[in-house]
């Protein structure tokens, strides 16, 4: 009989392929996916994908006490565990970021916590040994004003920012209460599927530097239209700061970024008196 040796590919009697499992714990941690997008993604149930998640973060976790050194920026964030009615169907996931501050690698799962309250995380930081928590100079978060006062009353010393992820969505956010706003103003209801403004609703969140000729068309015709000239002026903000984060040189994104900032109230004012907005291309991409 031949048999092949698969250890290089699985562990024995498992499931789910050391390639896949990576791919399911990257999508829920970073890409914030629900384990029913991973098990749809592997092709398999729910509960496989769910039970192989949770064996190998432990595995990662648990069995891997060396993963609190060093951490001097870490990340927290909410994610959607379950989509039922039973139980608390979020956890708090906690990251640590020093590695991609540092430019050393990628970010790391420190733990994941039922619950997404500020006592969840505060909870977690307090369990923490104090030297710990006195070497932790940056805590990444989104808007919950629930995690920024855990951090403030755990790691007084620690800088609270919010992630670029987060930061990028509320930009996209603005843009798209502006667009509604004027699509609003203008036409007295809502968008239809026929309305440029409505159409173009996709496309005005594409880089510009990822757009098709289809798009840069639309997006040409549409910002033609003097009666959208807020919109464009929004678009053009919204992709400065993409570029900016998109920037492999940090320090030259920090400093577009701040000079958008300041430039901001200019550059819409030059909007409405129809200069155009448009990022330069080689900036933004």
């Amino acid at each position: 009989m031949w048999r092949q040796d698969t250890s290089a590919a699985a562990e024995p009697r498992a499931k789910l392929s050391r390639s896949g499992l990576a791919w399911a714990l990257t999508g829920i941690v970073v890409q914030h996916l629900t384990v029913a997008r991973i098990a749809e993604g592997l092709g398999v149930a729910w509960d496989t994908a769910n039970n192989a998640v949770l064996a190998e973060g432990k595995r990662l976790l648990i069995n891997e006490p060396a993963r609190f050194d060093g951490v001097k920026v870490i990340g927290v964030d909410e994610h959607a565990w379950r989509h039922t009615r039973r139980g608390d169907k979020y956890v708090t996931v906690i990251i640590d970021l020093t590695p991609v501050r540092d430019g050393t690698g990628p970010a790391r799962l420190l733990d994941m916590v039922e619950g997404r309250s500020k006592q969840a995380f505060k909870t977690w930081l307090n369990e923490r040994p104090q030297a710990w928590r006195d070497v932790v100079e940056v805590v990444a978060m989104d808007g919950f004003t629930g995690f920024k006062t855990a951090a403030a009353e755990e790691v007084p010393d620690a800088v609270a920012v919010m992630d670029p992820f987060h930061v990028v969505r509320l930009a996209g956010d603005a843009l798209d209460k502006c667009r509604r706003r004027v699509q609003l103003a203008i036409h007295g209801h809502r968008g239809f599927k026929d309305d440029p403004l409505y159409k173009s609703r996709r496309t005005l969140h594409t880089g510009t530097g990822l757009l098709t000729d289809k798009q840069i068309t639309r997006l040409t015709a549409l910002f033609a239209d003097d009666a959208h000239v807020e919109v464009e002026a929004t678009w053009g903000i919204y992709q400065r700061m993409v570029a900016a984060y998109r920037d492999e040189d940090r320090a030259r994104g920090r400093e577009a970024m701040v000079t958008d900032r300041i430039d901001q109230h200019r550059r819409t004012e030059g909007a409405h008196r129809g200069h155009h907005p448009w990022p330069d291309a080689e900036e933004a991409c």
